[in-house]
């Protein structure tokens, strides 16, 4: 059974992984990991600044994101805010709407495939514990209703 612990050694390894760990043996510290992409982000940030009037490689884009749910929405947003990102909604647009000004290749090769990896995490740790307090306060069998035939 998944623990906290668990959970947030894996969102560690994520982090890792997009930060560009050299070996696989090699343990990286979640503040070093995260420095990194950081830095990523600045580089890109700095180059798109330096080269704006040549049509810079990275340049910033406006990017539209829907995300049905709370957790990942709050995921997403923490994500952003975690690289120096301001996420926000315009007025009237729904809740379940998060937009973001980052580079292009930032938020295709980092942002947006690491929040995909940690929200496949988050989401599978969340079905754990809530599969684990229904059967323990609730009842033991959590399987789909059976389908049956309908009423002649």
């Amino acid at each position: 059974m998944a623990t906290d612990a668990d959970l947030r050694e894996k969102l560690r390894k994520i982090e890792a992984l997009h930060a560009g760990a050299g070996t696989e043996g090699e343990r990286l510290a979640a503040a070093a990991a995260l420095e990194r992409i950081r830095a990523r982000l600045r580089q890109q940030q700095q180059h798109q600044h330096q080269h704006q009037q040549q049509q810079a490689r990275f340049p910033a884009a406006e990017t539209k994101v829907s995300l049905p749910d709370q957790w990942s929405r709050q995921l997403f947003v923490a994500l952003c805010r975690r690289y120096g990102l301001r996420p926000f909604r315009y007025p009237r647009q729904r809740r379940t709407t998060v937009m973001v000004r980052a580079p292009r290749g930032f938020f295709d090769r980092i942002l947006w495939p690491e929040f995909q990896e940690l929200n496949v995490e988050l989401r599978r740790y969340l079905h754990a514990v809530t599969l684990r307090v229904i059967r323990a306060e609730i009842h033991a069998d959590t399987a789909e209703a059976p389908e049956v035939a309908e009423p002649a």
